[in-house]
Order: structure tokens, then sequence, then C-alpha cells
């Protein structure tokens, strides 16, 4: 059944190509070669969901998807492309939730997405949880939304997450994944333990600290351009049962963020002298304190931020613009509530938040980590979530976040934004150096993340046009600020953008490259190297 499944797709990816053998795409009979005994795909469905991603700005159609069984699979279909005369690109493509095109084949290049999510059930394996070396291992196309349900089986869960579960795990530690316990754990790239790389060789290479150093620090943040994860060893701690979560109001810039920057100092101290999570965002329109992660607040008890200060507060201190920090204590069922609160309750003096502008909300663990799917569904069932989204994601050094506020939060956006404006800090020495993701050269760094959604039809302000202008119009007053900011999730157009993005890193980066995908077909949706297809060297 299953050669009978690869045979008709051939079919099928014959009739999509045509007999014609175009110079510098790979014959039919490659292609074929490469592909008997795979799951593979030419259906228009197929091809028009692995033309899209969540960003919605850019599309572009791949020859072919292919869903693997198997890390072997994965292995074959890369190491046919590698080995072609013609070759063609290999994409990998998680839950589809980049932002510019990256998980795609850009352009007219002929390559092939592998759906990492979509795994054959036939051998599908959950992932393995070790309780007593406290790891799990995953499979890269698993969701860390199902890495959690695994390991809570065990009472355990891993250290460090990202806001929004449903992204897959080889799509973040491609990146960095980060949210707000990095400050304390660093980001997950910092809590994997070993990893299955499949290189753009083909090569089926088990990597850690100890083993190929090399490629598994390469790996990590690498943007998918050294090999494609197939599984990652993760950390894992005993998973707290309950969340305190506690967000309170500032309208003065400055005491926002010395208090998060104490916050963070503390990941130093024992867990009852510090918070667990530690993020903010910025509010420049009312409604969003409501909408953004709405399962904090009751719909029926809304915050009426005008109510709460009468209109003064916020024209006396910001500008017109207030921050929220939000922040958590975990506990255990077995904690003693008195202990928990005064714990809180010592936090909480040293921090400058406006008086009364204290909001609590206890929930289970699991809800506070699911809340923004929560907020998904809402979105979902008004139409509201397949939309463009024109992200922008920066890290910002301490020393500018000052000036940047002045700039950016009080200037450019004015006092009506899309979605929910993110901005908390994070200490550089939990991010280890050798890894390829790049941050701030300062000791404290700010994630910025404008998380805007266009909408039609509505406002001038709400359009894909004027956010992509806005997002270009912060952009370049940090160019002419000197605030050097690094993009995460980056996306660049040219060679030299790149090349100043990864600074000191890019020598290094483009010898990885060279010796672990030397025709650089993978990850091409990145645009950092145009593939060698045709017969003809890889070139920068």
């Amino acid at each position: 059944m299953k050669l009978l499944l690869a045979v008709t797709a051939i079919c099928r990816l014959i009739v999509a190509i045509g007999l014609v053998t175009v110079t510098g795409r790979p014959t039919i009979t490659e292609l074929s070669e490469a592909t008997l005994n795979l799951t593979v795909s030419v259906d228009a469905a197929d091809l028009a969901a692995a033309a899209r991603d969540f960003g919605g700005t850019a599309v572009s159609e791949p020859t072919a998807v292919m869903s693997p069984e198997t890390a072997e699979d994965v292995a074959r279909m890369v190491r046919a492309a590698h080995e072609s005369e013609a070759g063609w690109a290999v994409s990998a493509r998680g839950h589809g939730h980049s932002v510019n095109g990256q998980a795609q084949v850009p352009g007219k290049l002929t390559g092939v997405v592998v759906q990492m999510s979509q795994r054959g059930l036939r051998r599908r394996v959950r992932p393995r949880v070790a309780v007593e070396g406290m790891y799990v291992d995953a499979w890269g196309g698993e969701m860390w939304a199902d890495v959690l349900r695994a390991t809570l089986e065990y009472g355990l869960a891993p250290k460090s997450w990202t806001d929004y579960l449903y992204l897959t795990v080889g799509g973040t530690l491609s990146n960095a994944g980060i949210s707000g316990q990095a400050f304390n754990h660093g980001p997950q790239i910092s809590n994997v333990l070993q990893m299955d790389v499949v290189t753009g060789k083909g090569e089926m290479v088990s990597c850690s600290k100890e083993e190929n150093s090399e490629l598994f620090h390469g790996v990590l943040g690498g943007l998918g351009q050294f090999g494609i994860i197939t599984r990652a060893r993760i950390a894992l701690e005993r998973a707290p049962q309950r969340v305190r979560w506690i967000r309170v109001i500032y309208s003065n810039f400055t005491a926002f963020t010395e208090d998060q920057e104490h916050l963070i100092s503390l990941h130093g101290e024992p867990a009852s002298k510090k918070f667990d999570y530690v993020e903010g965002f910025v509010i420049v329109d009312e409604g969003l304190i409501n909408n953004w992660r709405s399962s904090f607040f009751s719909p029926q008890n809304p915050v009426n931020i005008s109510s709460l200060f009468g209109g003064a507060g916020r024209r006396g201190g910001g500008g017109g613009v207030l921050y929220c920090l939000e922040i958590t204590k975990n506990y255990f069922h077995s904690s003693d509530p008195d202990t928990v609160n005064q714990e809180i309750e010592t936090l909480m003096k040293k921090l400058r938040y406006i008086p009364g502008s204290e909001f609590t909300s206890d929930v289970s663990y699991v809800d506070f980590l699911d809340r923004v799917h929560k907020a998904e569904l809402k979105l979902r069932s008004k139409g509201l979530w397949e939309v463009p989204h024109p992200w922008l994601n920066l890290f910002v050094p301490k020393s500018k976040i000052a000036e940047f506020d002045r700039g950016v939060f009080k200037g450019i956006l004015g006092n009506k934004t899309s979605g929910p404006i993110l901005i908390y800090p994070m200490n550089k020495n939990k991010w280890d150096d050798r890894m390829t993701a790049v941050t701030p050269d300062e000791d404290v760094f700010y994630l910025v993340a404008l998380l805007r959604s266009a909408l039609e039809g509505g406002d001038e302000i709400h359009t894909l046009e004027y956010l992509q202008d806005q997002n270009a119009r912060v952009l370049k007053f940090c160019r002419e600020a000197g605030i050097d900011v690094k993009h995460y999730l980056p996306h660049y157009t040219t060679q030299e953008e790149w090349m100043n993005h990864f600074g000191n890193k890019w020598g290094q980066f483009k010898w990885m490259k060279m010796r672990y995908d030397p025709r650089h077909i993978l990850a091409s949706g990145q645009r950092i190297f145009t593939p060698s297809l045709g017969g003809n060297l890889a070139t920068s």
C-alpha cells in the first residue's frame, strides 16, 4: 500500500513539474528515487498549506510536501537532494508559525517542504520521559503542548517555555525559545542536553556539549542552517501545580524598568526569594489589557484604566503610555498558603507600581502556560486569528531602552495599536555565547515584541501597509539613534544585513554552513545563502 501511495505521488509530481527537464532542476528520475517509499504529496491543498505561514505576508509554494515517519526518512530526502547533480532545496516546517516565510521554499526554486509536525501515525513515538535522568526526548516536530502533557504524567515539566505552546520543539530551538522564565533558566536552547540532527549532507548526527559540540552549539539558534533537529533531549524540573499570577501598573517608565531589572537580578537566589516569571507589556490602547491573554481577567470584571486612574494618572507621568509588570509565583498543593503569601508580599514591597493597581489571579500551572492558546480560541471564533501578522521582535540593549521608550512607545506608536507590545529584560549570562543565537553585547537586554494583527476594512492604522511602514519607522529610528538592536526571529533581504546581524559570529556561521550544508539546500526561506542547484558550486 505504501509503495502504491508513493508511486501515485510520483505520478502527480510528474504532472506538476512536467516531463521536460529544466536546467538547474532535478530530473524526474532523481526526485522519484528520492521520494520512493516516503510519504510525499503534491496535492494542491498540501502545497497551499506549506506555502503560507502565521505571518501571512509571504507566499511561496513548494514542489512537494513530505511527511516523515522517522529521522531516517528526513535523512534520505536531504541526502538525495545533496547527492543529486541538480539538487533541490529542503525546508523543515513545524507548526507554520514563522512570520516571514522562513520555513518556505522561496521564489521559483525546486524544493520539498518536510512537514515535521505531521508524522505518520504508524511509527509515531510519544515524548519519552526519563524520571531518574530528569529529561524528556522529543521529536523535533512535537509541539511543546504535547511535551508538557507527556511530562506532567510524571509530575515533571521543562524549565523554560515560550508564551505559546503550539510551536514545535525544532522550531523554537532553531531560534531560541523565550518567555518570562528566561531570566532564571535561560532560553529553551540553554536547556537542551542532547540532539539528533540531519545535516545538509543527509548525515544523521547525535550531538551534545561533549559529543560533536560544534554542531550542537551551531544548531541551537542556528535558524535551521546546519541541520534539521529530529530529536531533542530537554532538561526537566518538578512541575508546580499552582500559579499566583500578578499584574501591576506603572506610569513611570524608569520605575517600571528598574523594578523589572531588580527582579531578574534575583535569579541566583533561592526559589523563596524570587518570582518564577517576569514579563511586561506596554499599554498604549486601554482595550489591550482586557483582550491580550484575556484569561487573566474575567469578562464580567474587565479592567477599566480610565476609571482606575481617573484619566489624569496617564497624562501625569507616562505621556499617554502605561506599563504593566506581569509576574508569577509557582507553588504546590502541599505549600503552606501563608508562606506563599509572605514570600510574595516581601518581593512586592520593593516595587514602585501605582498604589491600588495590583491585580491577582490564582490558576493551575497548565492554565497559566496555556494562556495564549485560550486567547487564540477567542480570536478564531471571531475570525481574527488567520490574518496577517507583521510582527517585529527586537532585542534592545538595557542602556538604550529609555531612549527606545521615548522614540517608539511615546512617539511612533501613537495612542493606538492592533496587538500586544511585550517588554521584559533578560540576563545575558543565561545565554551560551557558543550558540548561534545573537543578543546585544550588554549584561542585560530587553525583548520588545510588537505583536500586531493587520485587519482590513477598518481604520487605516490597522492595515498591513500601515503596520509594515510603522515597523520600518521603528527600525529607522533605532539606526538614527544609534540603538544597536538585534532581531529575534530575524528576516533580512541582503547578505550585508545578515553579516551585520551576526557580527563577529559571521565568520564561524559561514564556515559552519560550508561544512554541514555545502550546497546550501537547507532553510533557504531564511534567505541567508543561495542554494546550489543545477550542479553549480554554492556561493554566499
